[in-house]
Formats: structure tokens, sequence, C-alpha cells
């Protein structure tokens, strides 16, 4: 399985980007997919995850400003970050997870990150 993430770049504080990320290869048709964001000397923070079916889950620090989404091709993810704020900054991955399980989020596979910069 292969994830190829883009959308990301340099945005002034309040203001929105769109991450895309898209599955090939061994996809399962039940599968959940997610977004985690890293900022240096941190590990990564799990925002927000999508099972195959549509339901969502978030983290606290996203919820109300993030949407993730699934594209016509169940293989496409996407995150609409809205209200953008400095602490948003950080290289952000998307991941998949070959089961329906989204209670026990641990994907085995990941894109490459990209960065999303948010100044002030």
């Amino acid at each position: 399985v292969q994830l190829q993430a883009s959308g990301g770049g340099l945005v002034q504080d309040g203001g929105s980007l769109r991450l895309s990320c898209a599955a090939s290869g061994s996809v399962f048709s039940y599968n959940v997919m997610g977004w985690y964001r890293q900022v240096p000397g941190k590990e990564r923070d799990l925002l927000a995850t999508i099972s195959s079916g549509g339901r969502t889950n978030y983290s606290d620090s996203v919820k109300g400003r993030f949407t993730i989404s699934r594209g016509n091709a169940k293989n496409t993810a996407y995150l609409q970050m809205n209200s953008l704020k400095p602490e948003d900054t950080g290289v952000y991955y998307c991941a998949l997870q070959n089961s329906r399980n989204m209670d026990w989020f641990k994907p085995r596979y990941w894109g490459q990150g990209t960065q999303v910069t948010v100044s002030s």
C-alpha cells in the first residue's frame, strides 16, 4: 500500500488549507484513514480518523475547525483545515489501517508527510 499526501503550504493565522491523501495498492474495502501532525521534538499526534463507511473521530485540539472526509474514490481522504492557528504548524501525515476498527487505530501504512506552516 502506498499513500500520497499533498496540499500543505504556508497560510496566515485564521486561514484555511485542504490536505489530500490518495492510497493505492492492496487497500481493503473496510479500512480506516487518518491524519497525524508532528512538530519537532514531539511524537505524532492523531488528529482525525474516518472509516470507509464515513464514521469520524477528532481530537479535541481540532474538533470544530478541521473536517476529515472521503472522496468519491474511497481510497482517498481529505482534511479541510479552517481557522488555522500558529500552533497548527507541523508536518502532517496521512495513514491507513486495513481493518475497520476505529477504536484501535494502529496504521501500518503512512504517507510521506506534508508541511503546514501557519504564520501569525
